[in-house]
């Protein structure tokens, strides 16, 4: 058996693992990276494999985040046609997420070609979007259903587990079992864990398995979030500042989890009488998709989600949810000037709407931004978190002068006490153990954790582009 770590090794974004096995080779994940220049240009590079895509038999998807799922597109793109397996609620997410990762795409493209243009170049060397939004379209038709618990057998000698992660709307982990040579292994994918005890969705499902092989993602594997309540404590702070003071509260958000996560922590604030009532914009197409789909999945949601659900519209005046959808509504926000909560996407600030949110209410200290969510290095949201006091959007210098909060406590990765509270389900020492998906000091923190903590001692972090026989 041979493994390819041909993503989120040493950094958080790109997830994507080659798995070969007998005559069979399967990827878990496929995911585009995120964050800065660089990242483009590891996606620029990604525009070839360095495999044979059509000798991929099929591919496991743990979740629907882009670093996870985006360049699945690029990979039908080109040549592979086989199945991607994912479960039922990922795969609704993934009809509106991947289709607009094309959009966003040409349009820079777009964007791109017409500056070439206004400089005297031409079109040659003007970058190509790494999919358009019919072959995302068209890639969606490889997608198949796995609900949680079913085991599923997508070529001979291996069968598929997917268990609820709790980290996203069917986000999962996965535990492949594979006979080869007369001999059969264990292998468990983590995918990205969640929460405990975390509002909307149901907690991750425990390991209480043996494994010969695990991968383990480490995101914020070298630190403790905040707890619940304490995040409260600081969104009610934040909320009054800046009603104190006349202001809005901006609330960078990513559109797939966070944002459903904050609403739910508003509303659940506002009926305990923690908060006055409030007016809330949720300016994202994206995340109003989202939304749409979290409540077509009520199985997944928590008990306390569900009765949220129900008191919402019985009481408008306690608090008003505007889905903004058209792009005019979304302009005309910018007229209001105090009092009002926007929670827009993207969560790290790096495109979409709420790029002109910041930039209209990032000069004014009367207003606050509240980020409530991981900041890759390189973005503008990391700038912020960081303290700068001049940003650039859409290539204007922007002073910041609003205040900026930095909620802790809301984040969508496990942190190192829950992660090791999930490993010690595993009843032995897994045969092999790769600490994948974090930035390089949280993953040699965690790797060290785990052998200090758990007293396992096959424990690796992976190269970027290795490749591991066992």
């Amino acid at each position: 058996m041979r493994l390819g770590f041909l993503g989120a090794a040493g950094e958080v974004t790109g997830s994507c693992t080659l798995v070969e096995t007998g005559d069979t080779r399967f990827l878990v994940d496929c995911g585009m990276f995120q964050g800065g220049p660089e990242a483009r240009a590891k996606n620029l590079r990604a525009l070839k494999f360095d495999f044979d895509v059509r000798a991929i038999d099929f591919v496991l998807l743990t979740h629907a985040h882009i670093d996870h799922s985006g360049l699945l597109p690029r990979l039908a793109v080109m040549g592979f046609r086989g199945p991607i397996y994912a479960t039922p609620a990922s795969i609704d997410l993934l009809e509106v997420l991947l289709p607009d990762s094309a959009h966003i795409q040409e349009k820079e493209t777009e964007w791109q070609l017409r500056h070439r243009q206004r400089r005297g170049h031409g079109e040659r060397g003007a970058p190509a979007p790494l999919y358009t939004v019919a072959q995302a379209q068209s890639a969606l038709k490889l997608l198949k259903p796995a609900a949680y618990g079913e085991t599923i057998a997508p070529a001979e000698a291996i069968t598929v587990c997917f268990h609820d992660a709790g980290h996203i709307l069917g986000s999962s982990w996965l535990e492949v079992t594979v006979d080869e040579a007369g001999r059969t292994r264990r292998l468990v994918f983590s995918g990205d864990l969640g929460m405990l005890d975390r509002p909307v969705l149901r907690d991750p499902e425990k390991v209480s398995v043996d494994a010969d092989l695990l991968l383990i993602e480490s995101t914020y594997g070298d630190r403790l979030h905040r707890s619940l309540q304490e995040t409260e404590d600081e969104i009610v702070a934040a909320l009054g500042r800046t009603r104190a003071t006349h202001g809005n509260l901006i609330i960078p958000s990513f559109a797939v989890g966070r944002t459903q996560e904050i609403v739910y922590i508003l509303a659940d604030l506002v009926q305990r009488q923690r908060l006055p009532a409030l007016t809330v914009y949720v300016d994202s197409p994206m995340a109003n998709a989202a939304s749409r789909i979290t409540l077509a999945h009520p199985e997944l949601l928590d008990a306390r989600t569900r009765e949220l659900i129900a008191w919402l519209p019985a009481h408008p005046d306690k608090m008003k949810i505007e889905y903004v959808a058209d792009v005019e509504r979304s302009r005309a926000l910018n007229d209001v000037r105090s009092g009002a909560v926007i929670i827009s996407a993207s969560g790290m600030c790096e495109a979409g709407r709420i790029k002109y949110h910041l930039r209209e209410n990032l000069p004014r200290s009367e207003c606050s931004i509240l980020i409530a969510g991981f900041q890759a290095a390189g973005t503008l949201g990391r700038r912020l978190v960081d303290g700068a006091r001049l940003v650039h959007i859409f290539g204007q210098p922007v002073p910041v002068r609003a205040r900026i909060y930095t909620v802790g406590g809301l984040s969508a990765h496990a942190d190192q006490a829950a992660l090791l509270g999930w490993l010690r389900g595993f009843r032995k020492a897994p045969g092999h153990t790769f600490v994948v998906h974090g930035e390089a000091t949280a993953s040699t923190n965690f790797a060290t954790a785990i052998r200090d903590q758990l007293g396992w001692s096959e424990v690796r972090l992976p190269r970027p582009g290795e490749y591991v026989t066992l």
